[in-house]
């Protein structure tokens, strides 16, 4: 049986950016680009202590970021956020700006691939047409002449 989250449960940097998958360098980072929803709040020592769902935000964080969001993406979405309810209509028009960007950004990868395939099926096409097993060690029996054979094709 799973044990239960407890989410009174803190971390510190250095567990968090474990947890996470990210370096202590990275939320220090995040924390002073002012990504966070919400001020870290310090133990009486000054150290950072971190809430349970800093794992939850951190992931989003990420996915945007990986995404190609931009930092002024991700730093007005936390300040929606940090200003608290009544800006939904604001955070979902920034997220659904960022996914047309990315169905535009896959569309173009699309379009590449099949480029790219198109060519590959042409190199692969001259191969067979000399009797060279297409799926064989690269370069082990391809000379020059292949380039000329699928240059006229593209």
């Amino acid at each position: 049986m799973d044990e239960p989250i407890d989410t009174a449960r803190t971390y510190s940097i250095g567990e968090l950016a474990r947890l996470a998958g990210v370096s202590v360098h990275t939320l220090r980072w995040y924390e002073s680009e002012g990504l966070f929803p919400r001020d870290v709040p310090r133990t009486p020592g000054g150290r950072r202590e971190y809430a349970h769902d800093s794992l939850a935000w951190l992931a989003l964080l990420g996915r945007l970021r990986e995404s190609g969001a931009p930092i002024a993406v991700l730093r007005d979405y936390a300040a929606l956020v940090r200003a608290g309810s009544g800006n939904e209509a604001d955070r979902l028009a920034l997220l659904r700006a960022h996914e047309r960007s990315l169905d535009a950004q896959i569309e173009t990868l699309i379009a590449c691939r099949e480029v790219i395939r198109g060519k590959s099926l042409a190199y692969q096409e001259a191969l067979v047409a000399r009797g060279i097993d297409p799926f064989a060690a690269a370069g082990s029996a391809v000379d020059e002449g292949v380039d000329g054979v699928v240059a006229a094709a593209g």
